[in-house]
């Protein structure tokens, strides 16, 4: 018997210490796996190319946020501040400087004024203005000249040829506050399919001048008034007139004609047309808050043979088409003025 409790009481200490080294074991392995989950996590948290951050640093980058927004914010006002009295209608000082500088290039009363406006590049255009309309108050200032109907509640002003000339009236006829302004330019076909007498109503323009910049930087494109666009091709319709719609090419280059690459671009482009002036009117309008838009004459095909604008082939133009172009333009303007809608929609 005491040999027999002898070898079970070996056996169960040999199982004991098996069951021993196994827990053991298997502890060991549990840790490993433990230590091995903790060192990948920590890796994955300091990996620079994990999308996922720390909390911790997550946390330092809100703190960091809180203290410098206020400082931002301030910033941000101050540039505000100083973009607002660039502009006329934030600044009085440079708004008396603007009404007495356009009452001097005009020779125009401010009074006089009417709250639709037609600009153009042309004194023929003036002089058929005040033939049509017999009620005209004609003046002729330093720079520019300028006539207003009552009965049309319409004003034109002729303020000479290129983007230097359009950014400025832009300017300085926003202290009219205006309902509606239009310019009825020439411009020189690109596009094959045009000829002269077609009529273009811009939906853009490319700004090739040196002028915009002063006033937008150079990624914002040059716009129209939608509305303003929207009313004269209205106008056009009515009386069976066809038009193209399309990007301008806008440049204060005037012998562009002569010069290969400069044509090869224009190709590039996609444009319909090139002038001097529509990239100019939009933006200078635009940031002035003045609806603008624009009915453009093709005078030539400059990139035909033969084709450039001569004093022959301009009169030829002045007889046959520029009649129909600045009685479409005062029709337009003086509907705007009895039956059109509010065209500005939107505050800033």
């Amino acid at each position: 018997m005491c040999a027999a409790k002898k070898k079970v009481a070996a056996k169960k200490k040999a199982a004991s210490k098996t069951t021993k080294k196994t827990t053991k074991k298997v502890a060991k392995k549990k840790a490993t796996k433990k230590k091995t989950v903790k060192k990948t996590s920590s890796r994955k948290a300091s990996s620079p190319t994990q999308a996922s951050l720390s909390t911790a640093f997550v946390d330092e980058l809100s703190l960091n946020t809180k203290a410098k927004s206020p400082e931002l914010g301030a910033n941000l006002e101050m540039k505000k501040a100083a973009l607002r009295a660039r502009r006329i209608h934030w600044n009085e000082d440079k708004r008396k400087i603007a009404i007495d500088m356009l009452e001097r290039y005009t020779g125009h009363d401010f009074r006089d004024f009417q709250q639709q406006i037609i600009l153009t590049n042309f004194h023929y255009y003036v002089e058929r203005f005040n033939a049509l309309l017999d009620d005209h108050v004609y003046t002729q200032g330093s720079a520019f000249k300028a006539s207003s109907s009552k009965k049309a509640k319409v004003t034109i002003i002729e303020f000479g040829v290129g983007a230097a000339m359009a950014a400025l009236i832009g300017e300085l006829i926003s202290v009219i506050h205006p309902k509606a302004v239009l310019f009825l330019g020439l411009a020189g076909a690109v596009h094959p399919s045009l000829k002269v007498g077609d009529f273009v109503l811009p939906i853009a323009s490319i700004r090739a001048e040196g002028v915009t910049e002063h006033f937008l930087p150079r990624e914002v494109p040059a716009l129209p008034t939608f509305k303003v666009q929207k009313f004269v091709s209205q106008i056009l319709l009515e009386h069976g007139h066809d038009y193209r719609t399309g990007t301008i090419h806008s440049t204060d280059y005037r012998f562009w004609e002569f010069d290969d690459r400069f044509k090869e671009r224009l190709i590039e482009q996609r444009v319909l047309a090139v002038e001097m002036e529509t990239a100019a009117l939009f933006v200078s309008c635009f940031v002035s808050k003045v609806n603008i838009g624009a009915l453009l004459l093709i005078s030539d095909c400059p990139m035909t043979k033969d084709g450039i604008k001569t004093k022959k082939s301009a009169k030829s133009v002045f007889k046959k088409y520029t009649d129909i172009h600045i009685e479409l333009g005062i029709e337009a303007m003086a509907d705007i003025a009895d039956r059109g809608e509010n065209i500005r929609h939107y505050h800033w």
